[in-house]
């Protein structure tokens, strides 16, 4: 098929360029040992890196696994490794072996490297493992292959499936997916008089949040506790992802973009969803250090024990748990709209082993590694790991738990616990209902092909309202709309 091609803005165009020149890069290889050799741009052109008698080798790249060296992700490429060698050993013939190419920086900094690479092919990667949010971005540019549909079966969660598509066509394969979540303190609200005895307990509005924050502010908690909730409200995606939740939550929120990815708002329609925002991060309610956190110190201020209620990722239930006891935390859907996270598995475009390449992405999507990646602490995509005999990965149960356990003790015994609360199948308890929950009602960030430049202008103009003596809604969304107008290609 033909892909769309928009007129983008002269300073776009320039970033674009800036982007492929960014070739220059350090990547650490995370193999499983063997006869391979250090990862290089000569690798991957032929049948074999090493001659004819090696193994047809390919290059996945992907952001840090936040579960360590030789972690999930490892271990799940280690199994479709093993699956090749025993299959080839059947046919006689040399096996496909996956590396993971772990890329260094922030997720701004992977997408410059990865778009970098791609365009100009100076790393020979076959599957790249993308923001939900980058999709549309690789695709339009003509940088990854279409997938088989089957990839996207009626068993991934429809919410998280739509990320893999642009213009209708499947381009990536949801790999774990991430979703909005509000922790609280059980027993802070308890000292309020408030009686959260329920797992499934929760607050389905902002409104009502407000009004348990207020209970809790009467109740005149000693310190450190300071104010009801926190969030990531720094400038960066963080920021992003707060805004669109408060947009997609708000009575007539403003649509931003159409279906080709060009900005679609105006100055009026956008003002009830910066409203909202202003509202659910208003002062009396919100801890001042919000305003410049990002997940590690929102996280910190949360666990110091300074706010009541924490917004953050489902990787945080495993962490949050190795200080608090179980009775201390509870988690529920935000209330409102929750944004979707995760990464997306898509095949190079210059792939030279694209078939072998679709097949890894379909070994580390299917449902046996949704479940391990459920028992590590992810988001998982499929919506038949979450029931009450998800069937697939008994055997890994305790590998896949430990994933994300705590250090060893200090203690010298070298002995660590797991301190998640889990049910029979090893899944972390709240995962069946509240993640899952979470996760079908949960909205996107615009799809768009501008992604990049879109963030930058929306997170820059919306600056003004986490400052000293904010302006008003309607002065931000008139500011909104014309960074918006500036940055990314018009519908009108």
């Amino acid at each position: 098929m033909t892909l769309p091609r928009f007129p983008r803005p002269a300073r776009f165009r320039v970033a674009g360029l800036a982007a492929a020149l960014a070739l220059t890069f350090t990547a650490a290889c995370t193999g499983d040992g063997g006869d391979d050799g250090p990862y290089s741009a000569d690798e991957g052109t032929g049948t074999t890196a090493q001659g004819s008698g090696g193994p047809r080798h390919i290059w996945v790249a992907s952001g840090r696994d936040v579960t360590g060296k030789g972690g999930i992700r490892q271990r799940l490429v280690d199994g479709w490794n093993a699956e090749q060698k025993a299959e080839a050993k059947k046919k006689g013939t040399h096996p496909y072996r996956a590396h993971l190419v772990e890329l260094s920086g922030s997720a701004d900094q992977q997408r410059s490297q990865l778009l970098g690479a791609l365009q100009s092919g100076s790393a020979k990667y076959d599957v790249v493992n993308l923001d939900v949010t980058w999709v549309p971005e690789f695709a339009a540019a003509g940088l990854i292959n279409t997938l088989d549909e089957k990839l996207l079966d009626g068993d991934v969660i429809d919410s998280v499936a739509s990320t893999g598509r642009w213009n209708e066509d499947v381009y990536a394969a949801p790999f774990n997916s991430d979703v909005g979540l509000l922790y609280y303190r059980r027993d802070y609200l308890e000292q309020a008089g408030l009686k959260p005895q329920h797992r499934d307990w929760r607050v389905k509005t902002w409104g009502g949040l407000r009004g348990v924050i207020n209970d809790v502010e009467e109740a005149n908690l000693p310190q450190p506790y300071d104010k009801g909730w926190t969030t990531q409200l720094d400038g960066y995606e963080g920021r992003t992802v707060n805004a669109i939740e408060a947009f997609e939550s708000a009575d007539d929120g403003p649509s931003l973009v159409d279906g080709e990815g060009r900005y679609k708002g105006t100055e009026q329609s956008l003002i009830s969803g910066v409203r909202e925002l202003s509202d659910r991060t208003a002062e009396p309610f919100t801890l001042e250090r919000a305003r410049d956190s990002k997940e590690t110190e929102s996280l910190s201020d949360f666990t110091a024990g300074k706010t009541a209620f924490l917004r953050h990722w489902p990787t945080a239930y495993s962490t949050l748990h190795q200080t608090f006891e179980a009775d201390q935390l509870g988690v529920m859907p935000l209330p409102g709209r929750a944004v979707l996270g995760g990464q997306n598995l898509a095949v190079s475009s210059r792939s030279q082993h694209a078939a072998a390449a679709e097949d890894l992405v379909g070994f580390l999507t299917n449902a046996d590694s949704q479940c391990r990646l459920l028992r590590a602490g992810f988001a998982a995509t499929r919506e038949s790991v979450y029931a009450k005999s998800p069937g697939p990965c008994e055997d890994e149960a305790e590998s896949d738990a430990s994933a994300l356990s705590p250090s060893p003790s200090s203690s010298g015994s070298g002995e660590s616990a797991d301190p998640t609360p889990r049910d029979e199948h090893g899944r972390p308890m709240y995962a069946a209902e509240t993640l899952l929950t979470a996760l079908k009602n949960a909205a996107q960030r615009p799809r768009t092909p501008y992604y990049g430049a879109f963030t930058l202008a929306f997170t820059t103009a919306l600056d003004p309202l986490f400052r000293d003596s904010p302006p008003s809604d309607p002065a931000i969304a008139k500011a909104l709309d014309k960074a918006l107008r500036e940055a990314m290609p018009t519908a009108d």
